[in-house]
């Protein structure tokens, strides 16, 4: 259950960009010196070396005939390559839009993905995007370019919300992206992971084929109810509604609860896929978060180039 709100400001693709290339490129580009080759690394396919195995890397790069000669494990090492293909998975159901009016975690990836995209594709990559509401209703293809990124945003702002009558089902999503993305590509999962069982299975296929992070949008008020009295809780999903008193210390002991026990469940399906995750809250400083991202790309980068 979750307390909604609706937001009816309208907003241009030119403008977000704009804001998003004063307020978080320009600070990145200070930060990093323009730097982002550890970021946007690639997915090599040149052979360049072995290594001896070591705590942390990735067991799909395990040469297991060297192995078997050399009776202990080795890694493959790759040179990078310059250019990628990116692909943005997005969550628009109804529980995204939750959040305060201008935070909700919708407007939240709405922002990583502009960021994310002007960063990639200035630098000659290119992006496509799924984008899902009740259905993996629409397929970007992916391509270059300022007027392609404000082509993505447009879409996004284009598309409405509604509640419906049953919970969300991510798996379609990530399905799609399975059947969709062919060539090996960085896919961004952007979504609450608020949903049916059942993705698990998606996310770890698609993670064999793919060099995927989860961005894990998620409220402060999804996790710890403050106090303040006799509320209307409304389920984004399907539009029920129930008053809560948020008085009740047991109430809201109970609530912590259920939440912490949903992360924990969500992070071990992150960690038995094998699926690097990156939180975002919706109250959390954006170039805060593609920092700490990036830190997360140079790791992954030493790990598989050595």
């Amino acid at each position: 259950m979750e307390i909604t709100q609706a937001t009816h400001v309208q907003t241009l693709p030119e403008q977000i960009l704009h804001r998003l290339d004063w307020q978080v490129i320009r600070r990145l580009d200070g930060l990093l010196q323009g730097n982002y080759r550890t970021l946007f690394y690639g997915q090599g396919v040149d052979f360049a070396d072995l290594r001896e195995y070591e705590p942390g890397d990735d067991i799909r790069h395990i040469d297991w005939n060297v192995t078997a000669r050399m009776d202990f494990p080795f890694v493959r090492q790759y040179h990078a390559d310059r250019e990628i293909t990116a692909w943005f998975l997005l969550d628009l159901s109804p529980s995204m839009l939750f959040g305060a009016m201008d935070r909700q975690k919708r407007s939240i990836l709405l922002d990583f993905v502009g960021a994310m995209a002007r960063l990639l594709t200035r630098n000659g990559n290119r992006v496509g995007a799924i984008l899902y509401g009740s259905k993996a209703e629409l397929t970007i293809p992916p391509r270059t370019g300022k007027s392609h990124v404000l082509h993505l945003m447009h879409e996004l702002l284009k598309r409405q919300t509604l509640p419906g009558d049953s919970m969300t089902n991510l798996a379609p999503l990530l399905e799609a992206g399975l059947h969709t993305i062919r060539r090996r590509a960085q896919i961004f999962i952007l979504s609450d992971f608020i949903s049916e069982p059942g993705w698990e299975r998606p996310l770890n296929l698609l993670n064999r084929r793919h060099d995927v992070l989860a961005i894990r949008l998620w409220d402060p008020r999804e996790t710890e109810l403050p106090d303040v009295g006799l509320i209307v809780m409304e389920d984004a999903e399907t539009g029920e509604q129930l008053y809560v008193d948020t008085s009740d210390r047991a109430f809201r002991r109970r609530f912590a609860q259920a939440a912490h026990a949903r992360e924990e469940m969500i992070r071990e399906l992150f960690n038995k896929a094998g699926v690097d995750a990156l939180s975002l809250s919706t109250e959390e400083d954006l170039v805060a978060a593609l920092v700490r991202f990036i830190t997360l790309r140079q790791r992954r980068s030493q790990a598989l180039h050595g």
